[in-house]
């Protein structure tokens, strides 16, 4: 950090100007007059609002393509263009920015209708590798979602987005700035592939260690419905009673552990969702008071030849697999009571 500092007080002594977007460009909107059929088979290159969402940066290799005429008049997008997400469910992904960072090479690029642009009128004014961190900072999406409004669909008001303010540091400091977010970046991709791989690791040699298939054809180790060692039970709340700062763990039907000022139990179990998205892969291992959903499954272990905690890895490894072959449906979108006993 020691180069920035050095940057910032040689080229900007007395701090960073800071300026509102309606002042340094103009905002556009996305590609209009489309039907559905006109995005299979296209002439030219689409960007989605997927594509807007998920990349701080975009280049010209996009696989999506629009039918575009030949006099057809549709504003295409520039090196340096600033892309938005401008309308969603929820205000987090209103306004998610994604940034054109290389040039077009005369290919031409065509924006989603759901989505609006930025472009500077002074193209030199800011880096696009900068522009790339800066407007998914903290500072830049807390102005941009006070932009929305909605009740059960957000859009981000282009007209509000002109007041947002944002710095303009000299081109040597955001440099400098790119640089180092860069590295970050290429760290924080490094550290995924290496958690991903040990996740890998780690549910390979889980299952292979709680796999007794084997063991249990020659009759060296014993096997028992779940009913048999565990009480076996659900809860009695539902998702609005949660308090933002409760006393009590509050287990719902999600990995998200909530709270509450009452409790339902005290002791060692296992919990599991007993229908919705979750089934069959979401547990807690919890120790001590807690709070139930009415429809989650509380599992606790009775039986001292069964350690709860070995019980919480056997689970994760073979309860989901179990239930596929017993499910209500095939999506495995409910468990019933009877499979939890049999397990």
């Amino acid at each position: 950090m020691s180069r920035l500092s050095e940057l910032i007080k040689k080229y900007c002594p007395n701090g960073v100007k800071y300026k509102k977007l309606g002042e340094l460009g103009a905002f556009y909107g996305g590609i209009t007059g489309k039907y559905r059929d006109d995005f299979i088979d296209g002439n030219e290159k689409f960007i989605t609002y997927k594509n807007v969402y998920s990349n701080p940066a975009l280049n010209v290799n996009v696989s999506d393509t629009v039918k575009i005429s030949e006099n057809e008049n549709q504003r295409t997008l520039e090196y340096g263009d600033i892309l938005f997400t401008g309308s969603s469910e929820t205000l987090v992904e209103c306004g998610i920015s994604s940034v054109l960072t290389t040039q077009t090479g005369g290919v031409k690029l065509y924006l989603n209708s759901f989505c609006f642009f930025f472009r500077f009128y002074d193209k030199n004014i800011m880096l696009p590798d900068f522009a790339k961190h800066l407007f998914r900072s903290h500072n830049l999406r807390s102005q941009i979602v006070k932009t929305a409004s909605g009740v059960t669909r957000y859009n981000v008001s282009k007209k509000l987005m002109e007041k947002v303010q944002i710095p303009i540091p000299p081109l040597e400091v955001q440099c400098e700035i790119v640089r180092i977010l860069d590295n970050f970046t290429k760290y924080k991709a490094e550290l995924i592939t290496e958690l991903k791989a040990r996740q890998k690791q780690y549910e390979y040699y889980r299952d292979y260690l709680l796999n007794f298939d084997d063991i249990r054809k020659l009759k060296k180790v014993k096997f028992v419905p779940l009913a048999e060692i565990a009480d076996i039970g659900t809860g009695n709340h539902n998702t609005n009673e949660e308090l933002e700062f409760g006393e009590y763990p509050f287990f719902v039907r999600s990995q998200e552990v909530r709270r509450l000022n009452t409790y339902d139990f005290d002791e060692t179990a296992v919990i599991t969702s007993g229908d919705g998205v979750g089934v069959g892969k979401i547990y807690h291992f919890v120790m001590g008071k807690y709070a139930l959903h009415q429809r989650a499954y509380r599992i606790h272990i009775n039986n001292e030849a069964v350690i709860p905690k070995y019980f919480y890895y056997y689970m994760k490894s073979m309860f989901l697999r179990y239930i596929k072959k017993t499910a209500v449906n095939s999506s495995v979108t409910s468990i019933r009571r009877k499979m939890l006993d049999d397990f």
